[in-house]
């Protein structure tokens, strides 16, 4: 027959050695960044961000402000960017945009000057950008986060430079799509990078 009384669960405590031990398995993997080369130390600070792969390295950096040498050279290819604007819907929405890198280490795209981006920069002129390399190569990014400023000048010679890189001209569809941007009023956008974060595997 079976007992009235209440049955009573002793959840044992583990040992203090035991304990001990939990706590320092914890601490290892907090301390993995300490047995990390340097050259990727940056990238293991917390355990939601990339470990080295025993087939390859995972690099994350940040700037303060400039492009490096190499990310010029990268942001040089016919790649395109996605393009968020602070004034905008959240959470963002980027856009795909032509856009230059220029010496001076900054990014520039032309659009027309009624343009919704226009009129949200207009009343917030933050902004970032974002170029992945593609499919098929080994993942690399680059963002660049700044102010814009809206510029009257410029945006038509930039307009065939970018059409030149992105597009074949000698098709005579592609040169009457030129044609048609070039007869339009157009405004060249400026982000003056404040952060630059890059990831390379």
């Amino acid at each position: 027959m079976a007992s009235s009384e209440p049955v009573v669960f002793n959840r044992r405590r583990k040992p203090r050695s035991e304990r001990a031990d939990a706590l320092r398995d914890v601490r290892d993997v907090r301390d993995v960044r300490d047995v990390c080369d340097c050259a990727t130390r940056a990238t293991c600070a917390t355990a939601s961000e990339p470990f080295p792969s025993p087939i390859g390295r995972a690099v994350m950096s940040t700037d303060a402000s400039s492009l490096t040498t190499q990310d010029l050279e990268f942001l040089r290819r016919p790649l395109h960017g996605f393009l968020s604007v602070a004034g905008g819907p959240l959470p963002p929405q980027p856009r795909p945009v032509w856009f230059e890198a220029t010496d001076e280490g900054t990014i520039q795209l032309f659009t027309a000057p009624d343009s919704l981006k226009v009129r949200r920069l207009r009343r917030d002129p933050r902004a970032s950008i974002v170029v992945a390399a593609p499919v098929g190569e080994r993942e690399r990014w680059l963002s660049v986060a700044g102010r814009t400023t809206v510029e009257p000048e410029g945006a038509h010679d930039l307009c065939a430079r970018l059409a030149a890189r992105y597009w074949d001209l000698e098709d005579p569809v592609r040169a009457a799509d030129l044609a048609g941007i070039m007869a339009a009023d157009q405004v060249r956008l400026v982000i003056h990078p404040d952060t630059v974060h890059r990831y390379q595997y």
